[in-house]
């Protein structure tokens, strides 16, 4: 006897396990765009750090640029102190005016080549005492200038370009004793006045 063959099923039944298991294929292409979006995402996140990698490294270069000779201008300051303070010791009667007008045409060049450097004085003396420009070495009680301003610079200082390089070096007005004890009873006086 001979066994009927039927149709062979197991082939359509591995067919259509498969195709129930594999994607369709809009969820082939629903996949496919969502990572084409996180790759654009990718991309554009990578081209904003480079802008901003770039952006950085030129602001650096210009710092470096403005602000990279600072302590070879600290130095040279100290020199145009010493090289003020020689001229100005130099009794005007002692040499002669053409000598002395030489030197200052020196300290003149030396001025314009910091000044081509980015390099300025501050202009204190007369002014209100400002800690970030200034540094005080001392105070004077006086009434010929009001209190708290700079009576006479010391030290001259300086900013390159928008940063102080070197802060100057000033004393700085107060009122007298005398006057601030007035002060003082005249306030306490006037408390009395007020109070009864």
């Amino acid at each position: 006897m001979q066994e009927q063959q039927g149709p062979d099923l197991s082939g359509r039944r591995d067919e259509s396990a498969q195709a129930a298991e594999s994607p369709s294929v809009e969820q082939q292409l629903e996949e496919a765009l969502r990572e084409k979006e996180q790759f654009r995402a990718l991309a554009q996140r990578a081209q904003a750090d480079l802008a901003n990698f770039k952006r950085h490294i030129a602001e650096e270069q210009e710092g470096t640029r403005k602000y990279g000779t600072a302590s070879v201008l600290l130095k040279v300051l100290g020199a145009v102190d010493d090289f003020q303070r020689a001229i100005g010791s130099i009794p005007a009667e002692s040499v002669s005016a053409s000598w002395l007008e030489g030197l200052r045409l020196v300290e003149r060049n030396i001025e314009n080549v910091l000044t081509s450097e980015g390099v300025t004085r501050i202009d204190a003396k007369g002014k209100p005492y400002d800690p970030r420009e200034q540094e005080a070495l001392f105070f004077v009680e006086t009434d010929k200038v009001a209190p708290g301003h700079v009576v006479d610079v010391v030290r001259q200082g300086y900013r390159l370009h928008d940063r102080i390089l070197r802060a100057a070096q000033v004393s700085v007005s107060r009122q007298p004793e005398q006057s601030q004890s007035e002060n003082n009873t005249t306030e306490e006086s006037d408390r009395r006045v007020e109070d009864a």
